[in-house]
Order: C-alpha cells, then sequence, then structure tokens
C-alpha cells in the first residue's frame, strides 16, 4: 500500500484504482466496475442507478442486509421504497410471492412502480447461506419477464464462489449489478466494487461523488483491494472450514445447552442457539468475549471469542482473515469452559 502508485482517482487518473477496476470487471465478467468506500455506499448508489426516478420500487428479502442494515438508504436518500418478501431458511424467497409482488397496475396513480429486485449472496442474517444457481436462474428468468434488473448486494460473493467451486462470473451471469466487499474475508482494510455495464458505471460515478466517496489518491486502498481479489480467494476455504469445526465442536461438546445445524454452515458465518434458561444469549456473549481468574487457573490461559447476539436467543459467529484453526481449537476450548460453569448454575 505504501509504494502504490497513486493519481487522482476523482478524475480518473489512479493508476492502481484503474487497475483493481479493469481486474473486478474480469473477475465478476461485467464491462466494467468502481471502486467505493463501503459496501452500504456500493448498495445505495446501485440501487439509485437501477431506480433513476424517485417514488419507484424495490423488491427485496425481509431479512436482507439492505434492508434491515443500511438505515433505509434507498428510502432515505434516493426516494426508494422498498417492498419485501420473505427469506426462506436458505437464503432463497418463493418465486410465487415474488411475482405477486410485482406491481402490474402501473401507472395507476395510486402505485409505485417496481424497478428492481435485490439477491443478497453469500445471505448474512440467515448464516451465510448461498443461492443456488438453478435459484438464480429463475429469478432472471422472472425478472426478464417483467424487465427488470436484478442487483446483487455480494458483500460475500467470493464466499459463494468457492463454497459452489465456480468462478464467480458463473454467479453474475445472472444479475445485471454486484456489490463485493473487499473487506471482511478478503482482508483489505477498506473499500468495497460495484460492477455493471458500463453505462450503468458511468452513472454510478456522478452518484458515488454527490455521496462523498470520491477520493483522491485511492490507490493505496485500491493496493490492497489488488491483493484481495487475485491471492485471497482461495484461502476463504479455510474459513470454511473453521466454521464447520466449531459447528461440530457445538455439537458435540455443547448440546443441548446450544444448538446447531452443522448441515446449514456453507461458508464462514455460523448461526447457533442458546437453548438454556440458565443464561440469555447477551450473557453468554459477554462469558465468551471476558477472561477471569477462574479461567486462567483452571485451564492455563485467558481467550476471549468475540460473538454477536444477532437476534432472539441466536448466536453470530464469523471466521476470516484473522482467524486461524488454532484459533478455533481455542475457541472450542472456551465455548466448553462457559457451558460447564453455566450448567453448574441452579436456575
Amino acid at each position: 500500500m505504501g509504494s502504490a502508485a497513486v493519481g487522482d482517482d476523482v478524475y480518473g487518473e489512479d493508476p492502481t484504482v484503474n487497475e483493481l477496476q479493469r481486474r473486478a470487471a474480469q473477475l465478476f465478467g461485467m464491462e466494467a466496475a468502481l471502486f467505493v468506500p463501503t459496501g452500504t455506499m456500493g448498495n445505495l448508489i446501485s440501487v439509485m442507478c437501477h431506480c433513476w426516478e424517485r417514488g419507484t420500487e424495490l423488491i427485496v428479502g425481509d431479512r436482507a442486509h439492505i434492508h434491515i442494515f443500511e438505515q433505509g438508504g434507498g428510502a432515505q436518500i434516493a426516494g426508494v421504497h422498498s417492498r419485501v418478501v420473505k427469506n426462506l431458511p436458505d437464503g432463497t424467497f418463493d418465486l410465487n410471492e415474488l411475482e405477486s409482488n410485482i406491481r402490474h397496475d402501473y401507472p395507476d396513480p395510486h402505485v409505485t412502480r417496481t424497478s428492481l429486485i435485490c439477491l443478497e449472496n453469500t445471505h448474512n442474517v440467515k448464516g451465510g447461506r448461498v443461492l443456488p444457481l438453478p435459484f438464480l436462474q429463475e429469478v432472471r428468468e422472472l425478472a426478464d419477464t417483467y424487465k427488470l434488473p436484478i442487483h446483487m448486494d455480494g458483500a460475500r460473493l467470493m464466499n459463494a464462489a468457492v463454497a459452489l467451486r465456480v468462478p464467480a462470473s458463473d454467479i453474475l451471469r445472472h444479475c445485471d449489478s454486484v456489490s463485493l466487499c473487499l473487506s471482511k474475508g478478503l482482508g483489505s482494510p477498506v473499500g468495497s466494487i460495484i460492477g455493471g455495464r458500463k453505462d450503468f458505471i458511468e452513472r454510478a460515478v456522478r452518484l458515488r461523488k454527490v455521496l462523498g466517496g470520491g477520493m483522491r489518491q485511492a490507490g493505496v486502498l485500491a493496493a490492497a483491494g489488488l491483493i484481495s481479489i487475485s491471492d485471497m480467494v482461495d484461502r476463504l476455504e479455510e474459513d470454511h472450514r473453521n466454521a464447520r469445526t466449531f459447528a461440530q465442536g457445538i455439537k458435540m461438546y455443547a448440546t443441548p445447552f446450544c444448538e446447531v445445524d452443522v448441515d446449514t454452515v456453507e461458508t464462514n458465518i455460523l448461526l447457533f442457539t442458546i437453548n438454556s434458561p440458565r443464561a440469555t444469549a447477551e450473557e453468554f456473549c459477554r462469558r465468551m468475549g471476558e477472561v477471569s481468574e477462574e479461567e486462567v487457573a483452571e485451564t492455563g490461559r485467558g481467550v476471549r471469542v468475540l460473538l454477536f447476539p444477532i437476534y432472539g436467543h441466536i448466536l453470530r459467529a464469523v471466521w476470516h482473515l484473522d482467524v486461524s484453526e488454532e484459533d478455533t481449537r481455542l475457541a472450542l476450548g472456551k465455548l466448553q469452559f462457559v457451558v460447564n460453569k453455566l450448567e453448574q448454575r441452579s436456575t
């Protein structure tokens, strides 16, 4: 990063950013790509590019990151209404429900116009589930029937590609645009890439500027992105393997206090449930994340494991570049310690 060739990216003069965008477009199998500061901005820009007219509507899963965790930016900033369909446990949704939510009575002045379908792959809240290629093909066929574009929130697109053992372009052939995070499992400190047709990206450049995403000597960041898409993709399988190892450990050492469906652990995200009245999800996370004198005395070490209480009694654990096989083994040891102590506590 420190030795990256730089220029003014607002004028398209940063050679490292340009190279990242060129190689990302090749990776996506799309005409062009654009480097942006965050995935949230990438999704918002994409929504605004597709829904250029205020007052239009997109269709999105009810548990999608775009819908839940991005502050309703489509409505707040772009004037785009979201209509939701129910996400199924594997991150897909029922195609009949999808079709029934497409507005058929526009231009009736009482209704909005459906302008976009949004997908998420892998699906965060559903535990890193990978959208099956046949499902993507069916959504594409439905979208084509109604002349609608498809945007993919592909924050963890490369996890999906590795899990399916296909190039990213095989997934994106069913989509019109994508936003890929270069951070997370791919290891960059910051940045995302959006991809699409050339005219789509030309419009995206203007939107990036007005949203405050125009960066000058951004090559120092893009240099890390180049490593992410070239050297960090294949190693994602290590994260997937470590997540499955942890899931199997929960099954072996923490049942019935904790419950996990090992068969649903497809990538680097693991969801598991606290079934015992002896601890709330929040307390379990706190105990996993703190080191006590008792732990050090009994185990000979102190281990902090960061988990997130995503909703209800369900916790989320995520693997990435900085969590090794040995770290996973230590995390399982900590899990056993915490569960044992909580089971000793009377209700």
